[in-house]
């Protein structure tokens, strides 16, 4: 299970530090790119992944490279956040790394433009490579920028809908049929609910943006938001799929029993990444999040049978069930490497070897990031963990678009949605618009 900075503060300092240099890197694939990838060489891959399991994981894949390539060596340096990946990016030197990955996706436009991250477009052309054939296609989105690719997908993260399925026979409901859309979702969790004195018992669903990953950026996945017209102007104060999102999410807040009484009750919750997870623990009886909470959950030994399904659609979207919000970790090349083709050969086979991807799945229980590797029949997992593998492969799952600046746009929408959310803004329409007008301002100064 992947332990990594999901929440919008980790979100926050990602792109605050990657503004740092912006216009700091440089570097081309053409001047690092000389070298050859079959003479003996050494490389070094910089990962973010840090708990035992993990680190044992991403050993196991280098071994399978070392083995595929006798010539080149993999050192590997792990637990290395954005803070670090940025400041090395933007330093250079020899001690830096020739091969990157980060879990924060939403930066892919910053990583893109700024040069972060090398263009790959000579590397795939020369392995001719098909892409479109190898890849779903919104991982392909999701790993380039204004028509540059300059990272590739290693494995995906799909998000979902954990439930209770004891908490739902004790209710009276049936556990073969999770709610499919929202208005579903918000009377399940009422039956779901139960009072304590001024608090809860045990709570139907956490819907407040402070809960563990139900964030704007999530919920929006289950609408498919454009974010951006053809001209690259906020489309968030137009497109009726924000408002709708924004309202329906308030109405669980308002009916599940406020604001304020949500928030008290989170802050009873353990740490998203323990044992004590409220959903682990049965204060919460269904959980939106990724396909890591599976595993989670088996570690845990929890009590009662866990149920997985796709998360609910808006009742207009009752067709599209099924779909839901993608990421993942990128995987990219170093502009000042000067073992570019060397770096390449790693790149290529954690992202597109249909073995290796499906052997790292395995070890990482993430969702493989190939049409291949989605379908082998080497996949050893809970057949639960199917759920996640149709939503990513599902032609209407979705991520947000990228951005100049990152994340930065996702983040002053979330800004936002928090004080609707609390009550603090009463004009949904008007505070849209500003929001709108403020991503567009934003990312005209980064230009």
């Amino acid at each position: 299970m992947p332990a990594r900075p999901r929440r919008l503060a980790a979100t926050l300092a990602a792109t605050a530090s990657i503004a740092l240099f912006a216009s700091a890197c440089t570097g081309s694939p053409s001047n690092g790119a000389n070298d050859d990838p079959n003479a003996q060489t050494t490389i070094t891959f910089w990962h973010g992944w840090s708990a035992p399991s993990e680190v044992q994981a991403i050993d196991n894949s280098i071994k399978r490279f070392e083995k595929a390539h006798p010539g080149i060596k993999v050192k590997v340096v792990g637990d290395i956040n954005d803070d670090k990946l940025n400041q090395a990016l933007r330093t250079g030197g020899s001690k830096g790394p020739d091969v990157v990955s980060s879990f924060t996706t939403s930066n892919l436009g910053k990583f893109c433009s700024s040069g972060a991250f090398a263009d790959l477009k000579p590397f795939i052309e020369k392995s001719g490579l098909d892409l479109d054939k190898i890849i779903p296609k919104t991982l392909l989105e999701y790993t380039r920028f204004e028509g540059k690719r300059c990272a590739m997908p290693l494995l995906t993260d799909a998000y979902g809908l954990y439930y209770n399925k004891d908490a739902f026979k004790a209710a009276g409901l049936d556990p073969a049929k999770p709610p499919k859309t929202y208005s579903e979702l918000l009377a399940v969790a009422k039956k779901l609910t139960k009072t304590k004195d001024d608090g809860f018992e045990q709570l139907g669903f956490m819907p407040n943006y402070h809960g563990y990953e139900t964030t704007s950026e999530h919920y929006l996945g289950s609408w498919g938001p454009t974010y951006f017209d053809a001209n690259g102007k906020s489309t968030v104060g137009t497109d009726p799929a924000v408002a709708e999102m924004i309202t329906t999410q308030k109405k669980m807040v308002d009916e599940l029993g406020g604001y304020e009484k949500l928030e008290r009750f989170r802050t009873s919750f353990g740490d998203e990444w323990s044992a004590k997870h409220p959903f682990h623990t049965g204060q919460v009886a269904m959980q939106m999040d990724g396909e890591w909470r599976l595993g989670m959950a088996t570690d845990a030994k929890v009590p009662f049978e866990v149920g997985v399904a796709p998360m609910p659609v808006p009742d207009s979207q009752a067709g599209d069930y099924g779909k839901g919000f993608l990421s993942g970790t990128i995987m990219g090349i170093a502009p000042q490497s000067r073992k570019q083709n060397a770096a390449w050969e790693l790149v290529r086979f954690m992202t597109t070897d249909t073995e290796a991807v499906v052997a790292f799945a395995n070890d990482i229980r993430n969702v493989p990031s190939t049409f291949e590797a989605l379908k082998s029949p080497n996949l050893k997992f809970d057949p639960r963990f199917t759920t996640f593998l149709d939503i990513a492969r599902h032609p209407k799952s979705n991520t947000p678009a990228g951005a100049i600046n990152g994340a930065a746009y996702l983040n002053t929408l979330q800004d936002f949605a928090f004080q609707y959310e609390k009550g603090s803004v009463s004009d949904l329409k008007a505070g849209l618009e500003q929001t709108a007008r403020q991503i567009d301002t934003d990312i005209t100064k980064a230009k």
